[in-house]
């Protein structure tokens, strides 16, 4: 469908890729990883068109259409209706639409045979497009990635940039391109939006290319990982979970050979170094040397998964109590937020704040830090030291400083070497600390930003999406750190990985009041998961109740009829169980054939299949009893 072949790509004179070389086939599903500047935006880019590669080829197919979803996107402006944006997907179909809407318009002055057949071929022509499903589609692909139904109708203008990327995101899965490329769609989505995107990218037609830092987003809808690094792509075939362990094994059997190769190089310089100046040997030297010339050199590994000693001092120690919230309420205008809840976070409490957009998250955090006016009452503890991050403390950055500098700002009293240590830590090596914060990117300010509240000597982190324009390698640095911290901190984040690494209790915005679990985030899946299940009743079928002129049956003793509906009553409520347990089972079913080591695997993906068809069959021939023995007990007690 789409192939890459020698490409050459250089920015500034610096090689992006040096003969880079990938083949993208219909219904490929690709992660594409690396760090951050080593040009995975690039590529799309070149894909696209929208930068001219130095050499090298890319080439697609007649009917390769392509859909990217890209940063630039953000400043997208229309006064126009969300759902009419997210339409202009259909553009055949709305302009033929429009030809329908004038040849009705004519047809009400003129009612000729030709304008009638007309309009019977365009209606054809609109039905066989689909277009009269188009709306509903829209509204369907909207409401799933977020907006409410209420939302539809309001302007794109009145929309943040994050809000209007959705709608950017549903035209492109409506226009169902044969190559769609994402360029970091999580950043925009809340935690059911993401997973909402998840289903629909499983079952998704054409080809998919994903630049993520979301490991757990790239697990559940990739089946293939492309790595750039050393100006190459280099292809795992499988999820990143795949991809960790078999780079893993790659780089033992690369470091095995390079080790072996620096011994054997050793040896031979031993041997003509020794040997050199006997005339006896001269032949020898000079083969060795010219071998040693023509030997291809195997690169040692460069280990990116940096591992970090970070130790946190803090000036003192916080009470027991860091903030109790009491009975708080907070509503804008008719928007109600919280009503009457309370909440406390205690010495050691690592929160997970989770859930959909809207629900207050973010409301909450300023709401703990004291920025947010509030009905109720907001009590901090004793000698609570907060640091506060958030997107917009990377405009607080002064923009001419260094790096090093802007670390000095914190406070913290640490030595030269001691913050070079800490950049070090977040992956500003050498020189890097005399970079100006003014030509970094959104990650490294972000690094910088997030390095200058850890050493802030802060015993209480209110942390607002800090994952975001972070690449993997940078998360996997935050993820230690946090972990490493022994103050308190609370999170807002979607990204299920880094909350699973870090947090010991979530809380989520339910009814207007603020819902705690305690325990980690896979706990909380779990028991969630569990929770629906139990809430979720056994579907009562209605059965009519026969004739009675037509299905008159004779009738029965008292006792022998109230022995039956006991017998039948007992069946039905163990049937009853019975559907249940299979309801529970075909959901634990279903759930592990979304796992990528199912789906991914054909001979492991045909056994569940296959028990998935005999659960189904069980739950039909259960529900067809149900109903044979609702209609029975119904006939008795009408007698």
């Amino acid at each position: 469908m789409l192939s890459i072949n020698n490409l050459v790509y250089y920015i500034g004179g610096r090689p992006i890729y040096e003969n880079a070389s990938l083949h993208i086939k219909p219904k490929d599903k690709i992660g594409l990883i690396g760090l951050n500047g080593t040009g995975k935006t690039t590529l799309l880019r070149l894909i696209n068109g929208d930068h001219q590669y130095d050499s090298g080829e890319i080439s697609k197919s007649n009917d390769c259409t392509l859909g990217f979803l890209n940063q630039d996107l953000l400043s997208y402006q229309s006064d126009e209706s969300i759902l009419h944006v997210a339409m202009q997907a259909f553009k055949e179909a709305l302009a033929v639409q429009r030809k329908i809407d004038e040849v009705l318009h004519q047809m009400e002055v003129n009612y000729e045979d030709k304008l009638v057949n007309k309009l019977t071929q365009l209606q054809e022509k609109f039905e066989a497009m689909d277009g009269y499903t188009m709306q509903s589609k829209a509204e369907e692909i909207l409401e799933g990635i977020g907006f409410s139904t209420s939302d539809l109708n309001r302007p794109l203008n009145e929309f943040s940039g994050g809000w209007r990327m959705r709608v950017m995101l549903a035209k492109l899965l409506l226009e169902k391109p044969s190559l769609l490329m994402l360029d970091e769609p999580t950043n925009h989505l809340d935690l059911p939006s993401i997973q909402w995107i998840e289903q629909y990218l499983r079952t998704y037609e054409g080809a998919v290319i994903i630049v993520s830092h979301d490991r757990q987003f790239l697990d559940n809808t990739t089946k293939s990982i492309v790595e750039v690094s050393n100006q190459q792509l280099n292809l795992y075939a499988g999820n990143y979970s795949f991809y960790l362990e078999e780079k893993a094994l790659r780089e033992q059997i690369q470091q095995n050979a390079f080790e072996n190769q620096q011994q054997m190089i050793k040896q031979t310089e031993k041997f003509i170094e020794r040997f050199r100046a006997k005339a006896t040997k001269a032949r020898q030297v000079q083969s060795r040397v010219k071998a040693l010339e023509r030997m291809d050199r195997i690169g040692e590994v460069v280990d990116t998964n940096k591992q970090i000693n970070f130790r946190f001092e803090f000036k003192q120690k916080s009470g027991r109590f860091i903030i109790n919230l009491n009975n708080i309420s907070k509503a804008y205008g008719d928007l109600e937020i919280f009503r009457s809840t309370t909440a406390v976070i205690e010495r050691g409490d690592k929160i997970a704040l989770i859930g959909a957009n809207g629900k207050g998250k973010s409301t909450l955090l300023r709401i703990i830090a004291g920025s947010e006016a509030i009905e109720g009452e907001r009590v901090e503890g004793y000698n609570v030291i907060p640091a506060f991050y958030a997107q917009h403390q990377l405009e607080s950055l002064d923009v001419n400083n260094e790096i090093l500098d802007e670390l000095k700002q914190a406070g913290s009293g640490k030595t030269d070497t001691e913050l070079r240590n800490v950049l070090g830590c977040f992956l500003f090596t050498g020189d890097d600390v005399f970079k100006k914060i003014k030509v970094l990117s959104g990650g490294e300010k972000s690094r910088v930003a997030l390095a200058k509240t850890l050493i802030s000597e802060a015993n209480f982190l209110l942390l607002d999406e800090p994952t975001n324009h972070l690449d993997i390698q940078s998360e996997n640095i935050l993820i230690q750190a946090l972990q490493q911290y022994t103050g308190s901190f609370i999170i807002v984040s979607h990204n299920r990985h880094f909350i699973s690494q870090t947090a010991n209790k979530i809380w989520y915005v339910e009814n207007h009041e603020i819902k705690e679990y305690p325990g980690t985030y896979e706990e909380f899946e779990y028991w969630q998961s569990k929770n629906e299940v139990k809430n979720t009743p056994v579907p009562k079928k209605i059965v009519n109740k026969p004739d009675e002129k037509k299905n008159k049956k004779p009738s029965l003793p008292a006792d022998s009829t109230q022995s039956q509906l006991k017998t039948l009553h007992d069946e039905l409520s163990n049937l009853e169980a019975e559907i249940a347990r299979l309801d529970q089972e075909k959901i634990e079913i279903e759930n592990k054939l979304a796992e990528p080591e199912v789906y991914g695997n054909p001979e492991k993906l045909a056994k569940v299949n296959t028990k998935y068809e005999d659960i189904n069959q069980s739950l039909n021939g259960a529900h067809e009893r149900w109903e044979s023995l609702a209609s029975r007990i119904d006939e008795l007690e009408g007698n």
